[in-house]
């Protein structure tokens, strides 16, 4: 039999799907006790199981001392080093109650099984030399990507693209680094081991200007990846709610003629042309405000300060107010973007406040109500 060449003496177990009803909820179990533990607590249908590696087996998991049946499961004994972690693995495929998974593992974190920290499988198979840091990154970002694109990009570092870009300067490294090692190793020769100019070019080629090319995709990386905060901000009774209800084709928000309706933030994510958006709805910024309304506000500003794009919501249907203009000063030094909302009660959309604004920053006419402009 093949010994597991895990670096790790214990035994690792863990829900491996996601908390929540579903037909099926898998354990998996990771390390050199995998296979003796299962054979203490399942029971197979079949009295030729072999428990032979990747073979899915059916039968029981029950309790040892009463013979107390937990669940009907399928059960799968993967021998190391074809899998994911490098070391024996076996999973439990369960039914997806989340008492009955809980039952499941603590029985068998009572055979010395170690419950597993997040993201320890990945770590195992990291240090097993099963995958490289950027493959065990690439796995965080698949679970963690709320749009398609940014599971494509997610996808290709898995399957090494960014492993081969950062491998071609390693080694283009290494070689550079050898010459220099031989010229010093080497001074009274007759002949010139390193060209100047070669050398010189080969750095620029093979090593500079892909370090460059990587970090300049870093940026749109990371926004597919992270997503773009984006925060809905005005007075009281502008719009924000009505056009976050918009944006997301629902009604996610309360929308009244009082003002101060909405008291806190309200965020979800959009997908646009494949980069989360996260936006946020904010309290309506007012003086004069009770307590509750006041910590809206509170919170409001703190997410202005932390936004990458700033929605500054005006009421076009209505001349600009001083509380318009001391708001705006506020969020002047962010990316903004001027909404003037209500413009199905304006004839004339283009001229509106321009003159109360940089010519710098945009201006968009909108109705939030009709859904104008939103497009």
């Amino acid at each position: 039999m093949q010994q597991s060449t895990s670096l790790n003496p214990t035994t690792i177990a863990a829900i491996a799907t996601p908390p929540g009803a579903g037909g099926i909820g898998i354990i998996r179990i990771s390390g050199p006790e995998s296979l003796a533990v299962l054979k203490q607590i399942f029971t197979p249908t079949s009295s030729s199981c072999l428990f032979t590696t990747h073979t899915l087996y059916h039968g029981k998991v029950t309790l040892p001392s009463d013979g107390k049946i937990l669940d009907e499961v399928m059960a799968v004994y993967m021998q190391a080093p074809r899998t994911y972690t490098r070391e024996d693995v076996v999973e439990i495929h369960c039914h997806g109650s989340y008492l009955v998974l809980q039952n499941v593992l603590e029985l068998l974190l009572t055979y010395n099984v170690h419950l597993a920290e997040p993201g320890e499988f990945t770590k195992r198979a990291f240090l097993n030399g099963r995958i490289d840091l950027t493959r065990a990154e690439a796995v965080i970002d698949i679970l963690a990507a709320k749009t398609r694109k940014g599971v494509d990009i997610a996808q290709e570092q898995l399957d090494g693209a960014l492993y081969r870009r950062v491998n071609a300067i390693r080694m283009a490294l290494a070689g550079m680094r050898a010459r220099i090692e031989v010229a010093i190793d080497f001074p009274d020769e007759d002949i010139e081991i390193i060209d100047t100019e070669s050398f010189l070019q080969t750095l620029e080629e093979d090593v500079i200007a892909p370090i460059s090319g990587l970090l300049e995709c870093a940026d749109e990386g990371r926004i597919f990846r992270e997503g773009v905060s984006v925060v809905i901000v005005g007075r009281p009774n502008v719009g924000k709610s009505s056009l976050l209800n918009a944006l997301l084709q629902e009604e996610r928000a309360l929308v009244t003629e009082i003002p101060g309706t909405t008291r806190d933030s309200i965020e979800e994510y959009l997908d646009v042309m494949g980069m989360p958006v996260r936006i946020i709805d904010t309290a309506g910024i007012r003086k004069n405000t009770d307590m509750v309304e006041e910590l809206g506000i509170k919170r409001a500003r703190q997410l202005i300060n932390k936004a990458d794009i700033v929605f500054f919501m005006v009421d076009g249907s209505v001349e600009l107010e001083p509380a318009d203009r001391e708001l705006f000063a506020t969020v002047s030094d962010k990316k903004v973007l001027i909404l003037a909302n209500k413009m199905d009660l304006v004839s004339d959309k283009e001229a509106v406040f321009r003159a109360d604004f940089p010519e710098t920053i945009p201006i968009l006419p909108i109705s939030a109500k009709e859904q104008q402009g939103i497009d």
